[in-house]
Protein backbone atom coordinates (compact mmCIF):
# COMPACT_ATOMS: atom_id res chain seq x y z
CA UNK A 1 0.00 0.00 0.00
CA UNK A 2 2.10 2.45 -1.42
CA UNK A 3 1.38 6.56 -0.93
CA UNK A 4 4.21 8.39 -0.97
CA UNK A 5 2.41 10.09 -3.52
CA UNK A 6 -0.39 10.89 -1.73
CA UNK A 7 -1.19 14.47 -0.18
CA UNK A 8 -1.11 14.18 3.32
CA UNK A 9 -4.55 15.14 3.73
CA UNK A 10 -5.77 11.69 1.79
CA UNK A 11 -3.17 9.76 4.30
CA UNK A 12 -5.10 11.35 7.22
CA UNK A 13 -8.54 10.81 6.21
CA UNK A 14 -7.74 7.37 5.11
CA UNK A 15 -6.57 6.94 8.58
CA UNK A 16 -9.55 8.14 10.15
CA UNK A 17 -12.01 6.50 7.86
CA UNK A 18 -10.45 3.40 8.72
CA UNK A 19 -9.79 3.83 12.51
CA UNK A 20 -12.77 5.52 13.57
CA UNK A 21 -15.95 4.13 10.94
CA UNK A 22 -18.98 6.07 10.69
CA UNK A 23 -22.25 3.85 11.38
CA UNK A 24 -23.47 2.08 8.63
CA UNK A 25 -20.72 2.54 6.56
CA UNK A 26 -17.46 1.12 5.31
CA UNK A 27 -15.03 2.82 3.31
CA UNK A 28 -11.58 1.18 2.17
CA UNK A 29 -8.63 2.17 -0.05
CA UNK A 30 -7.65 0.06 -3.04
CA UNK A 31 -4.10 -1.37 -2.56
CA UNK A 32 -3.20 -0.73 -5.85
CA UNK A 33 -4.41 2.52 -6.17
CA UNK A 34 -4.90 4.84 -2.73
CA UNK A 35 -7.22 7.74 -4.66
CA UNK A 36 -9.84 4.61 -5.05
CA UNK A 37 -11.72 3.79 -2.44
CA UNK A 38 -14.16 0.39 -2.12
CA UNK A 39 -17.39 1.68 -0.01
CA UNK A 40 -20.75 0.10 1.30
CA UNK A 41 -23.49 1.81 2.99
CA UNK A 42 -25.89 0.07 4.77
CA UNK A 43 -29.43 1.56 4.05
CA UNK A 44 -30.64 3.65 6.95
CA UNK A 45 -33.61 2.02 9.36
CA UNK A 46 -36.99 3.62 9.13
CA UNK A 47 -36.05 4.47 5.22
CA UNK A 48 -37.16 2.91 2.14
CA UNK A 49 -34.00 1.65 1.88
CA UNK A 50 -33.70 -0.09 5.22
CA UNK A 51 -32.30 -4.05 4.88
CA UNK A 52 -30.73 -2.57 1.29
CA UNK A 53 -26.55 -2.28 0.84
CA UNK A 54 -25.16 -0.20 -1.28
CA UNK A 55 -21.88 -0.53 -3.22
CA UNK A 56 -20.03 2.30 -4.49
CA UNK A 57 -16.74 3.11 -5.97
CA UNK A 58 -15.09 6.48 -4.50
CA UNK A 59 -12.03 8.21 -6.76
CA UNK A 60 -9.98 11.37 -5.46
CA UNK A 61 -9.33 12.87 -8.36
CA UNK A 62 -5.71 14.64 -8.68
CA UNK A 63 -7.30 18.20 -7.35
CA UNK A 64 -8.65 16.80 -4.58
CA UNK A 65 -9.75 18.65 -2.11
CA UNK A 66 -9.75 21.64 -4.39
CA UNK A 67 -12.61 19.55 -6.77
CA UNK A 68 -14.83 16.36 -5.39
CA UNK A 69 -14.99 12.80 -5.26
CA UNK A 70 -16.46 11.02 -8.03
CA UNK A 71 -18.76 8.74 -6.92
CA UNK A 72 -20.66 8.24 -10.29
CA UNK A 73 -24.51 9.53 -11.03
CA UNK A 74 -25.35 10.30 -7.23
CA UNK A 75 -27.80 13.51 -6.96
CA UNK A 76 -25.94 15.26 -4.39
CA UNK A 77 -25.42 18.90 -3.97
CA UNK A 78 -22.17 18.69 -2.08
CA UNK A 79 -20.46 16.91 -5.13
CA UNK A 80 -21.47 19.39 -7.74
CA UNK A 81 -21.96 23.45 -7.13
CA UNK A 82 -22.05 23.22 -3.38
CA UNK A 83 -18.39 21.58 -2.59
CA UNK A 84 -16.32 22.95 -0.58
CA UNK A 85 -12.38 22.02 -0.16
CA UNK A 86 -13.25 22.07 4.18
CA UNK A 87 -15.17 19.09 3.63
CA UNK A 88 -14.22 15.44 3.25
CA UNK A 89 -14.63 11.83 2.50
CA UNK A 90 -16.64 11.39 5.72
CA UNK A 91 -18.67 13.90 5.14
CA UNK A 92 -19.44 12.82 1.66
CA UNK A 93 -20.37 9.62 3.01
CA UNK A 94 -22.33 10.66 5.45
CA UNK A 95 -24.58 13.25 3.46
CA UNK A 96 -24.92 9.66 0.82
CA UNK A 97 -26.34 7.86 3.97
CA UNK A 98 -29.04 10.66 5.28
CA UNK A 99 -30.10 11.08 1.46
CA UNK A 100 -30.93 7.63 1.62
CA UNK A 101 -32.94 8.36 4.65
CA UNK A 102 -34.88 11.18 2.99
CA UNK A 103 -34.31 11.33 -0.72
CA UNK A 104 -34.68 14.57 -2.44
CA UNK A 105 -37.33 14.27 -5.44
CA UNK A 106 -36.27 17.79 -6.18
CA UNK A 107 -32.88 16.97 -7.33
CA UNK A 108 -33.59 13.83 -9.17
CA UNK A 109 -31.30 11.68 -11.20
CA UNK A 110 -34.77 9.89 -12.67
CA UNK A 111 -37.81 12.96 -12.84
CA UNK A 112 -40.06 9.70 -13.53
CA UNK A 113 -38.96 8.20 -10.57
CA UNK A 114 -39.47 12.05 -8.74
CA UNK A 115 -42.89 12.31 -9.86
CA UNK A 116 -43.78 9.14 -8.77
CA UNK A 117 -42.26 9.99 -5.63
CA UNK A 118 -44.40 13.50 -5.20
CA UNK A 119 -47.57 12.22 -6.31
CA UNK A 120 -48.19 8.66 -3.87
CA UNK A 121 -44.72 8.31 -1.74
CA UNK A 122 -45.80 5.62 -0.13
CA UNK A 123 -46.98 3.68 -3.37
CA UNK A 124 -42.66 4.61 -4.65
CA UNK A 125 -41.33 3.33 -1.58
CA UNK A 126 -43.86 -0.14 -1.90
CA UNK A 127 -42.68 -0.49 -5.62
CA UNK A 128 -39.22 0.70 -5.37
CA UNK A 129 -36.26 -1.57 -6.11
CA UNK A 130 -33.92 0.42 -4.31
CA UNK A 131 -31.56 -0.04 -7.39
CA UNK A 132 -33.26 3.05 -8.78
CA UNK A 133 -32.83 6.15 -8.65
CA UNK A 134 -34.33 9.15 -7.70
Amino acid sequence: MANSNLPRRIIKETQRLLSEPAPGISASPSEDNMRYFNVMILGPTQSPYEGGVFKLELFLPEEYPMAPPKLGRICLDILKDKWSPALQIRTVLLSIQALLSAPNPDDPLSENIAKHWKTNEVEAVETGTGSDCM
